[in-house]
């Protein structure tokens, strides 16, 4: 820190610099107390986000190709079904004759896959609301079918 004398004749006027140093030093104390507060402040909880990747469907003649639209409509191929209890009703009676099916030829007992087509528009209890019909139908596996991004490796 440095200060000027002056003469006395200069006493009496106005000092023309302004004193930055306290401002430097405010600054200072609140940047200390940001960075001290700002990793108490942000709590997170730690958890391994999964990482996208996008495999191209093997689509079989037994699996179930289902669509729910915007209105909660659900749709097995092109028919429409009356709700997700029709759907369970529907799904048990395929799942049922698919097995039969297998046990008959001999072959070892593969359960086909359902495969839901959900417009993007679709609220989640829709799409919530047909995997519950599936599972109690006794579908293991369920697989979503989406438009891989522009610019993609599958797209």
């Amino acid at each position: 820190m440095g200060m000027t004398v002056g003469t006395e004749a200069e006493e009496g006027a106005m000092m023309a610099e302004i004193n930055t140093t306290p401002l430097v030093d405010v600054m200072l104390v609140l940047l200390i107390i940001f960075l001290i507060t700002v990793p108490v402040v942000i709590q997170v909880v730690p958890v391994q986000l999964p990482k996208v990747s996008s495999v191209p469907t093997t689509t079989k003649p037994e699996n179930v190709p289902l669509s729910v639209d915007a209105n909660c409509d659900i749709y097995w191929g092109l028919t429409r079904l009356e709700g997700p209890e029709a759907l369970r009703e529907r799904g048990g009676a395929y799942l049922l004759a698919e097995v039969e099916k297998q046990k008959a030829r001999g072959a070892k007992i593969e359960l086909p896959e359902a495969h839901i087509r959900a417009d993007a528009g679709t609220e989640y209890r829709c799409v919530g609301g047909t995997i519950f019909a599936l599972q109690r139908a006794g579908y293991q596996k369920i697989g979503f079918i989406s438009e891989p991004a522009r610019g993609s490796p599958a797209g």
